[in-house]
């Protein structure tokens, strides 16, 4: 179905917009007639924009989930046609009070893998194994690449004897990655990609990585503290703000990318390392905006609206 965003404010580019949404609309009539749906779902995007109008249009109850704190643009604009508005935060961004009556808190659905390794965080003392987990999204993250190594090899030599370190690490950045942990005698596990991130996530005393909406929806669902580092000149910085959802309630520490600096990080991490009551009471913390039951809730309200 074709779709277009609405940025560019040329008069041919409002042209052109208005020719794909029509397009994309008519489009969507068409599928809608020949699949007659009960219920129509959204999960932002542009895409979604025709296929939910049309749905409107034709009289079908719809509704649209948003995954971050802050309300997607294309959500933004479909809210006010769709049944209901279901939710991840209480608190979500740019929520118009008039949409405020038709929301549901339903949560960010995770996937089985990650639901089958809640077990309770493993608290540890002064004197144990620190687990760290640095991951950042499919690819990785080369801020990661450039600041944990600095940071972690600095640690004095009885933190660094105590660290077991699993970090996802760009091909690119593998080599003077590796390079920095062996010089400095840290046993770290390296890899591109782990197939086994959610049970290396429930293993882990602490989680450095990004603040998207599935990373945070799996740290509060296993509830493992984490320190995020939101992606910066995200549109809206959805990732910040959930960053700060998850800070707010004491299950995370935010730090923005332009602070993250191997001395900042270092400190971070020396002052969790001596508080383990500190980051067993973050590990509640985030598990208390965890919903595990987030497939079944949204999974109740698409039945809902098929039934009335």
């Amino acid at each position: 179905v074709p779709s277009a965003t609405l940025r560019g404010r040329t008069p041919l580019g409002v042209l052109k917009l208005a020719l794909t949404l029509a397009w994309g609309i008519w489009r969507a009539r068409a599928l809608l007639k020949e699949t007659n749906p009960a219920v129509i779902a959204g999960f932002g995007g542009y895409p979604t924009v025709p296929p939910l109008l049309a749905a409107r249009l034709a009289g079908i109850p719809s509704v649209i989930h948003d995954a971050n704190a802050v309300m997607g643009r294309a959500s933004r604009l479909l809210a006010r046609f769709a049944s209901v508005i279901a939710l991840t935060f209480e608190k979500t961004k740019y929520l118009r009070a008039g949409d405020r009556s038709k929301t549901r808190m339903v949560g960010m659905p995770v996937r089985d893998a990650v639901l089958e390794e809640v077990t309770p965080y493993r608290t540890r003392s002064r004197a144990d194994a620190f687990s760290l987990l640095v991951f950042g999204g499919s690819q990785g993250a080369r801020i990661f690449a450039d600041v944990v190594p600095a940071a972690l090899a600095g640690l004095p030599q009885a933190y660094r004897a105590r660290l077991k370190l699993v970090q996802q690490v760009r091909e690119e950045d593998m080599q003077r990655v590796l390079a920095a942990y062996t010089q400095a005698g840290i046993d770290a596990e390296l890899a591109t990609f782990f197939s086994d991130l959610p049970r290396r996530m429930a293993n882990a005393h602490l989680v450095i990585g990004r603040s998207g909406a599935s990373t945070v929806a799996e740290l509060t669902v296993l509830g493992r503290p984490a320190i995020l580092v939101p992606l910066p000149h995200a549109l809206d910085n959805d990732q910040l703000e959930n960053a700060t959802r998850l800070q707010e309630v004491g299950g995370a520490w935010c730090i923005e990318q332009a602070d993250f600096t191997p001395e900042r990080l270092r400190n971070e991490f020396m002052h969790l390392a001596d508080s383990p009551d500190a980051m067993k009471e973050a590990a509640k913390a985030a598990l208390s905006l965890g919903e595990p039951q987030a497939v079944a809730r949204l999974a109740d309200v698409i039945e809902e609206l098929a039934r009335a």
